[in-house]
This record gives structure tokens, C-alpha cells and sequence, in this order.
């Protein structure tokens, strides 16, 4: 954060106490300000509004309802003070929290700005990822990979059909490039990728073997779901409801120990922690998987998950993470 706040006091410093006019559209001298607002997004935004505001990312694909588009928002369909408010005190109903616990009142301001300017009017691509400082040098080594990094050309296409360079790129891509931008563009999802809750570096992709742990990363682990020999019915449609909905954030073992769980602030609860789940009761657990939690990345699942889908969930956590009290005893309602 060190970063971030010199440049909001260089902003203070040239800038005074000058305020956003009501478009929220800042003249373009005030670079500072607009850098400012730049940081914020980039450390706390683009995970899942994506790093342009076109909300193309991974997580996107697992967010119901998706992140905004700002991209393909103009800005008389959206005024400065919704979205302010937006992140101020988050949405309900959706996976955008409210940032006033990590952000003032003045980075509120510099991050809807920015975003504002540069997505919303500018239709900006915002700062290139892949540059020196973020670890880069001479990104371009990599450009016959550009090609399956952008979709141009799906990933699972036969290799016969490829030119030599389009052979080379697309093994640079699976070596290297895969880890970040995953599938990218593929023609059929199959059973290699299917949409699932696996947040690891796939880097040893294959068509034919699929290695779910080994030389992945360090998060692989915790996104192998718990060997249980015995599950009932009920508990088997709970793990695959863990599966499809919960694990992105919690990981496959509960643990919220993963890639992604690692990128949430709040971190998402650890389910096999006995300190926290000894004071856990059903309804409880019912309450919080229904209308989400204030200030976390937790949204409210009632418009997604029917009442017996979350009693269901319910039972898979008691027995594979932590007993959840009354978690068997009490039938659907």
C-alpha cells in the first residue's frame, strides 16, 4: 500500500483540494489523481472487472451475476454517484463487497474516476501487464504464444494444422502461458476444460492425462476435494454443488487456501478450522450461504442455490470439513 498512498500525497500536494465534477470526468492535467486511481484498480479491481474493465476474466466465469463490463458502459448509463455508492457499500445480491473498509473516501473517489476515464469514456486498455516492472523484460520473446493467448486460435485444434511457428507458439503457450491465462480460447470444453472451481497453474495441460496435482503449484493442493468412501445421496449432491459453486473462493477442500482464496481480502473461512466451526450451527451456516456477508467477498447465494441445494451443501461441509451442529439431524424444509 506504501506505493499507493505516495501517489494519492502527490495528488493532495499538486492538487488541493480539488474536487470531481459531476460526469466524475477529470481534466486531463491531473495525472497524479488519474495514476492514483490507476493503482487502486490494479491492486484491488481487475481480478474481476479485468485488467481493460471488460470483465473477460476467469472469475468471471464463475460470478452470477457477472461483474460489470465498464468497457461497454457509457457513462450517462451509469453516474459517478452509483458507483461510488457501488463501492463504497458493495451490491447486494452479487460478489461485489464493500471496499469502504479497505479503501477512504478519497481512493473511492480516484478509483471510480479512473475508471470513468478510462474504461467508461476512453475505452482505454489500461497499463500493459507484461512490462519490466512487473517482471517482463522483453515480452516479446513470447509473441508466436500471442496468437492462443488472445483466442485468435483455440488451443484444442489439431496440431497438423498448424504452421511451424503456429507449433512453436502454441507449446510456448501450454509451457508457459497457460498458467495465467488458462484455457483462453478452446473449441470444445470437454472433460479437460469444463468449467470447474480449479484456481492452479495447469501448466502440465495435456489432451490425453489430465494431472491434477503434480508440478501445478503450491495451491494444488487444497484444490483436491477430501477422499470419503461413504458419502450419502444427500452428501454426494453437496460435493458437487462445493464443487460447481463454492470451491473457487473456499478450494475444493475447504480450506480457502487456494489461488484464488489467497487473492480475497478478507481471506475466504477456513470450513476445517476448529476454532471457528465449533461455534457454528445449521442455521446459521444456512444464513450466511444465503444472504452472503457484509464487507467479504461472500455474496448471497438465495438466487442461485434453492433451500434443499444448500442443505445439501450443508451436509457435505459437516462431513467432510467439520461436524456443523444439527447439520444431519434437521430434514429439508
Amino acid at each position: 500500500m506504501a506505493p499507493l498512498l505516495r501517489l494519492l500525497a502527490v495528488w493532495v500536494a499538486c492538487m488541493g483540494a480539488a474536487l470531481a465534477n459531476d460526469a466524475g470526468d477529470r481534466e486531463d492535467g491531473q495525472d497524479a489523481y488519474h495514476e492514483s486511481g490507476r493503482a487502486i484498480y490494479n491492486f484491488r479491481c481487475y481480478f474481476c472487472h479485468g485488467y481493460s474493465g471488460d470483465a473477460r476474466t476467469l472469475t468471471t466465469t464463475f460470478i452470477d451475476p457477472p461483474p460489470r463490463d465498464f468497457s461497454a458502459t457509457a457513462l450517462h448509463e451509469l453516474s459517478r454517484q452509483q458507483m461510488i455508492e457501488a463501492v463504497t457499500h458493495g451490491r447486494s445480491g452479487t460478489a461485489m463487497t464493500a471496499f469502504s473498509r479497505v479503501l477512504g473516501a478519497d481512493e473511492i473517489d480516484a478509483v471510480v474516476d479512473f475508471v470513468r476515464r478510462e474504461f467508461m469514456r476512453d475505452k482505454a486498455v489500461n497499463t500493459h501487464y507484461h512490462s519490466v516492472e512487473n517482471g517482463w523484460p522483453d515480452h516479446e520473446r513470447y509473441r508466436d504464444a500471442f496468437p492462443f493467448a488472445t483466442g485468435e486460435i483455440p488451443i484444442d485444434g489439431p496440431w497438423e494444422a498448424l504452421t511451424a511457428q503456429q507449433v512453436r507458439g502454441k507449446r510456448l503457450f501450454l509451457a508457459t502461458c497457460i498458467t495465467c491465462h488458462d484455457r483462453a480460447r478452446v473449441e470444445d470444453e470437454g472433460v479437460i476444460w469444463r468449467k470447474q472451481s480449479i484456481s492452479y497453474p495447469r501448466n502440465n495441460y495435456s489432451h490425453t492425462e489430465v494431472d491434477a496435482v503434480s508440478s501445478a503449484s503450491i495451491y494444488a493442493l487444497h484444490d483436491v476435494s477430501p477422499q470419503i468412501s461413504d458419502l450419502s445421496e444427500d452428501e454426494l449432491k453437496g460435493q458437487a454443488l462445493w464443487l460447481q459453486n463454492c470451491a473457487f473462493c473456499h478450494a475444493a477442500d475447504g480450506t480457502g487456501q487456494n489461488w484464488i482464496g489467497s487473492f480475497l481480502e478478507p481471506p475466504p473461512r477456513d470450513l476445517t478450522k476448529p476454532d471457528f466451526m465449533r461455534g457454528m450451527t445449521r442455521d446459521m451456516l444456512r444464513q450466511r450461504i444465503e444472504d452472503g456477508l457484509p464487507n467479504t467477498s461472500m455474496p448471497a447465494w438465495r438466487h442461485v442455490l434453492s433451500g434443499q441445494q444448500i442443505e445439501h451443501i450443508i451436509r457435505y461441509i459437516s462431513r467432510a470439513f467439520h461436524p456443523v451442529e444439527n447439520a444431519d439431524s434437521v430434514g429439508f424444509q
